[in-house]
């Protein structure tokens, strides 16, 4: 965002291409957009497009259209997921001569956008070289300084998306003690439960029944487990069994490049045997519960016991 807010002040483009996982960086780019068009009269000058009121012609003549009062005026795309074809080309001859006084913004969660030439703003996690510093100063601004150590695991609980480290930064802020430690976030940070089906895997692996029979009592409550975990070691059985790069795979499977590597480093913890017999393991229980013989909560016990013992 550091670089944007840079970009921004040297010149502002007709239109920003936004991709990345980290949501809460898209909404901070947006704000560095609307602070250097310096948009006024909001309600006039700031339009929203998503699915539900998305339609082509209206789309392009509001891109046309002057702005009420002040010289910008914004026009929002919001993660889109069906774009026709009409409004591809459309849009491809609107950039070609775009109306010097609208600005674009498109949030492209999907990577549906790729098909035109826009300035490019990342939202894709942060290194954690580069969170570790954000956590510091944001709590050095609160008064507080933090254990390396209570860092490491801040990022991993939340899986280094700043969107969900930012929530949990101002419940830390809030705490007594002046430094905070591995305890601290063991006590009060929430785990992404992205974090919790990595923990998971990493039981199963080891055989550990108890601590897997733990973790999936504290998910279970989560209407997405299920689908999580699904997702996670058929993705681990394709990442094992490929040939291709991560960004291969990423788009093949049609998720983030950081999911695949993922995979791959929890992957090496079981056979390729082991893979294959989870993944037929997988594809028995979905289809138990597509078809009504299974409930999602015996589903998941069946599924974690099957790991363990394949």
């Amino acid at each position: 965002m550091k670089t944007l807010a840079q970009r921004l002040a040297k010149k502002i483009e007709h239109s920003y291409l936004i991709q990345g996982e980290d949501i809460l960086l898209y909404d901070k780019a947006l704000e560095l957009i609307k602070k250097a068009c310096h948009i006024e009269l909001e309600e006039f000058n700031f339009t929203k497009f998503d699915d539900d009121n998305f339609k082509t012609d209206v789309v392009m003549d509001t891109l046309e259209t002057l702005p009420f009062v002040g010289e910008k005026k914004i026009v929002l795309l919001k993660n889109l997921t069906k774009i026709p074809e009409d409004f591809k080309k459309k849009l491809n001859a609107y950039l070609k001569a775009p109306q010097p006084s609208t600005c674009l913004v498109i949030f492209d969660f999907f990577n549906n956008f790729n098909f035109i030439i826009s300035e490019k703003v990342s939202a894709k996690r942060l290194d954690e070289v580069s969170l570790g510093k954000i956590v510091e100063a944001e709590l050095e601004k609160a008064g507080k300084s933090i254990q390396k150590e209570a860092t490491v695991l801040l990022l991993s609980y939340c899986c280094d998306y700043y969107s969900l480290i930012a929530n949990e930064l101002e419940k830390l802020k809030n705490i007594d003690n002046d430094v905070i430690t591995k305890k601290d976030i063991e006590n009060m940070v929430t785990k992404e439960t992205e974090f919790s089906v990595f923990e998971l895997s990493e039981a199963l692996s080891k055989k550990d029944a108890n601590k897997a029979v733990e973790l999936l009592s504290l998910m279970e409550k989560d209407t997405k487990t299920f689908s999580l975990i699904l997702n996670h070691f058929r993705r681990m059985f394709f990442v094992a069994i490929s040939k291709e790069s991560d960004i291969e795979l990423s788009k093949l499977l049609s998720v983030k490049e950081y999911a695949i590597t993922k995979a791959r480093a929890l992957g090496k913890n079981f056979s390729k045997i082991q893979l294959k017999n989870i993944y037929e393991l997988l594809s028995e229980v979905d289809f138990y519960i597509k078809n009504g013989q299974m409930q999602v909560e015996n589903a998941l016990y069946y599924l974690i016991f099957g790991i363990l013992y394949c």
